[in-house]
C-alpha cells in the first residue's frame, strides 16, 4: 500500500458525527451520553492466516479509522472482555479543535462494538488515551471543557461522564490518581501527543523551566488537583553541565508513567533551544531529553537517564512488570539502538543483547524473557514494501522472530499523522494488540502469543 492509497482510503470513509446530545465535545460532562451498539461485523477476520506466527485478527470494524492508546497502555479492560479503542474522524489531516472523534469499546466475547462518547480532547498518537480503572465499570480519557483538556470519567454501566479537574496522561494502578502534563502544551515538543487547541488560545511556555506549571495530580476521590512536579523542580537534579548546555532553552515535560505498583513515577524531560525549531510540520528537530524519576508523591527525584547518554539516540522507556527495572531503547558506542535495562536511578544498566538490535516501542513479558515490540519504517527490519514487523525477542535464547509484518503508512510529510502499531500486552500476557492499516485504513489488531511464550 503506497501513500496515495492510504490517503484514497481516507476519502472513502465519512467522517464520524458527533453523538446525538453531545456538540462536537462542548457539553460539560456531566450528562447521560447515549450509545450506539453494533456488530463488529467483518472487523474480526484472521489476518494471513498461514502467513503469521501466530493467529492474528482485525478487531476492529471496516467503517473508520481505529487505534489503540499507546504501547505502555493496555486496552483490554481488567477482565479482558472487553477491548477500548478510538474512532478517528479521518487520518489525511491534523486535527482542529472541535473536531470530533469517538471513544469505543468493543465485547470481545459478543463481537459488538460500543460507541460511547464523543470527544474533541484527541490526537493521532494517543487518540484520546483512554485507560480502564481497576474493573470494567469506569474508563478514562481527556475531551475539553470550557477550552481546556481534562480527564474524564465515564460510568459505563449509567451512561454518566464526570469531568476531572486535571489532564490525563496516566492512570495510577489503584485507580487512585492521574498524573499529566498539560495536554495543550504536550505538541509543543512532538505533535500528535496532545490535542488540538484554538489558536487564539495556544499557550506557550517562556525562556526557562516555569515554576507554575508541570505534572498535575488529580485525586480521584476529591477531584482535587495539584501540581506534583515542577519543571523547575526537574531542572534542579540536571547536572551543571546541562544547566549550562541549556540555558537558552525552554523545557516541557512529555511521556509520564505510573511503576506497575504506582509508588513511582518516570517522566521523559525536554529541552527545546532556538535552533531546535522548524520543523517541516512546525514541531521541533530536536528535543535534549532526559529521564527522571521520583515517587508517587513527587519526592526523592533521581536523573535515570542524563541528556549525555539519551543525546546520541534513543527512544520510549517502559517500566519491567517487576516494578524494578526500566527498558529502553539507546544508542551508546554503536551505531544501532541497543535494548537496555537500568534502575530508577540508573544504576544496574544492562545492555540485554550484543546480537539483537532494539526498535520500535519496546515492553517486557511478566517473566522477562520475552520483549515485544515494532519497528519504524525507516529501520533495518522494514520490508521493501514498507511494512514493519511486530518482533518477538527471546532473551534466554538470544533469539527473536517476527510475529507478522503489518503496512502502517510509510513516513508522511507531517509526521503527526504516521501509523505506529504501538504493540501492547495484555493483561494475562498472553496476547498483544496493535495498530495497522494493511487494507489503507487505521485498524486494530490482536495476536494470540500464548503458545510462543508459554515455553
Amino acid at each position: 500500500m503506497i501513500r496515495r492509497d492510504f490517503l484514497r482510503a481516507s476519502a472513502l470513509v465519512t467522517a464520524t458525527s458527533c453523538l446525538p446530545g453531545r456538540a462536537g465535545g462542548k457539553e460539560m460532562a456531566d450528562q447521560s451520553l447515549p450509545t450506539g451498539k453494533r456488530p463488529v461485523g467483518a472487523g474480526s477476520m484472521r489476518y494471513r492466516e498461514g502467513n503469521t506466527s501466530c493467529p492474528v485478527y482485525r478487531v476492529t470494524p471496516d467503517d473508520g479509522y481505529y487505534i489503540h492508546t499507546f504501547y505502555d497502555i493496555c486496552p483490554w479492560s481488567p477482565s479482558q472482555r472487553y477491548l477500548a479503542c478510538t474512532k478517528l474522524p479521518f487520518q489525511d489531516r491534523e486535527p482542529t479543535h472541535s473536531d470530533p472523534a469517538i471513544i469505543c469499546v468493543i465485547d470481545l466475547k459478543d463481537q459488538i462494538i460500543n460507541e460511547v462518547y464523543s470527544t474533541t480532547g484527541w490526537g493521532f498518537q494517543l487518540g484520546a488515551n483512554i485507560q480502564w480503572g481497576r474493573t470494567d465499570h469506569h474508563l478514562y480519557f481527556n475531551d475539553k471543557v470550557d477550552d481546556q483538556v481534562v480527564a474524564i470519567r465515564l460510568d459505563l454501566e449509567s451512561g454518566k461522564s464526570e469531568a476531572l479537574a486535571g489532564p490525563m496522561y496516566h492512570i495510577a494502578p489503584d485507580e487512585s490518581s492521574i498524573i499529566g502534563f498539560p495536554l495543550d502544551l504536550i505538541n509543543a515538543t512532538q505533535g500528535g501527543y496532545g490535542a488540538a487547541i484554538d489558536p487564539r488560545k495556544q499557550r506557550k511556555l517562556d525562556l526557562g523551566a516555569a515554576g507554575h506549571e508541570g505534572i498535575w495530580r488529580t485525586d480521584l476521590r476529591t477531584n482535587e488537583k495539584k501540581l506534583l512536579v515542577s519543571l523547575a523542580d526537574a531542572y534542579e537534579i540536571l547536572p551543571e553541565s546541562d544547566r549550562e548546555k541549556f540555558k537558552e532553552g525552554t523545557f516541557y515535560f512529555f511521556h509520564s508513567k505510573y511503576s506497575p505498583k504506582g509508588d513511582r513515577i518516570l517522566q521523559v524531560f525536554r529541552c527545546l533551544l532556538p535552533e531546535s525549531m522548524g520543523g517541516g510540520d512546525g514541531t521541533a528537530t530536536r528535543v535534549n531529553p532526559s529521564l527522571l524519576t521520583f515517587n508517587q508523591d513527587g519526592s526523592d527525584k533521581k536523573l535515570a537517564i542524563p541528556n549525555e547518554i539519551w543525546g546520541r539516540g534513543g527512544n520510549h522507556p517502559n517500566w519491567h512488570p517487576d516494578n524494578e527495572h526500566i527498558l529502553m531503547n539507546l544508542r551508546l558506542e554503536q551505531s544501532d539502538l541497543r535494548l537496555c535495562s537500568f534502575r530508577p536511578d540508573g544504576s544496574d544498566f544492562t545492555i540485554l543483547s550484543d546480537s539483537i538490535f532494539g526498535s520500535g516501542h519496546p515492553s517486557f513479558h511478566e517473566s522477562g524473557r520475552f520483549i515485544i515490540t515494532d519497528s519504524y519504517p525507516n529501520e533495518r527490519f522494514a520490508a521493501k514494501s514498507g511494512e514493519v514487523p511486530i518482533r518477538l525477542i527471546d532473551l534466554h535464547n538470544q533469539t527473536e522472530q517476527n510475529i507478522c509484518f503489518i503496512f502502517t503508512n510509510g513516513r508522511p510529510k507531517i509526521n503527526a499523522l504516521r501509523v505506529d502499531p504501538h504493540v501492547v500486552w495484555s493483561r494475562d500476557f498472553k496476547r498483544v494488540c496493535f495498530n495497522g492499516a494493511s487494507e489503507g485504513r487505521r485498524q486494530v489488531y490482536i495476536a494470540d502469543l500464548s503458545e510462543l511464550v508459554s515455553a
